[in-house]
């Protein structure tokens, strides 16, 4: 669905998801193809060929100096910016475009996340980490357009009624925002 969207026309700078796309090679391809960043989470297993041959994201990021990680925010959180220490690794291509693995690190609990990027032009650390957050907007969103317009009660089987159903729900989710309801619509 997402390389339909973009060759009817529709331009997207940026593609940010979770680890079922970042593990997805055709994807990444398709993206890449059309000069469409992105970011995407991968598992901590999940292989990376370097320069020095494939590792594993985890193994990869035990190998980062201490020097090279920053404290950056990846947006605003319900309790404030939410600010994690970023690290990213250059990734070898022959391909256009510039390749790497970021690396998000909790500052309280040290646990790591691990993301593929492609951008077509170099971009700072700073724009691959907004990209990274700009996920969590669009998951709470969803969870959000689920509960309040059925979102989530669509069986995606072709893009124009899919498209169509995400239209309906969203103007309904909009809808019930500007109400300030807090229950499905039809819930009485």
């Amino acid at each position: 669905m997402i390389t339909r969207f973009l060759d009817s026309g529709h331009h997207a700078s940026w593609v940010s998801g979770d680890e079922v796309y970042g593990s997805n090679p055709k994807l990444r391809t398709a993206l890449e193809e059309r000069g469409t960043g992105y970011v995407l989470a991968v598992a901590g297993n999940h292989e990376i060929t370097t320069q020095a041959g494939k590792f594993r994201a985890d193994a990869l990021a035990k190998k980062i100096p201490k020097r090279a990680w920053q404290k950056l925010s990846a947006g605003a959180g319900a309790k404030g910016q939410r600010f994690y220490d970023w690290a990213h690794i250059d990734l070898p291509s022959t391909a256009p475009g510039h390749r790497h693995l970021l690396i998000r690190r909790n500052r309280t609990t040290g646990e790591l996340a691990y993301y593929r990027c492609y951008s077509p032009q170099p971009v700072p650390l700073a724009t691959l980490v907004r990209v990274a957050g700009s996920r969590w907007r669009v998951e709470e969103t969803f969870q959000s357009g689920k509960g309040l317009a059925g979102l989530d009660e669509h069986q995606v089987r072709r893009y124009v009624s899919w498209s169509r159903w995400v239209t309906l729900a969203m103007l309904a989710h909009a809808g019930a925002g500007e109400r300030g309801d807090t229950a499905p619509a039809d819930a009485g």
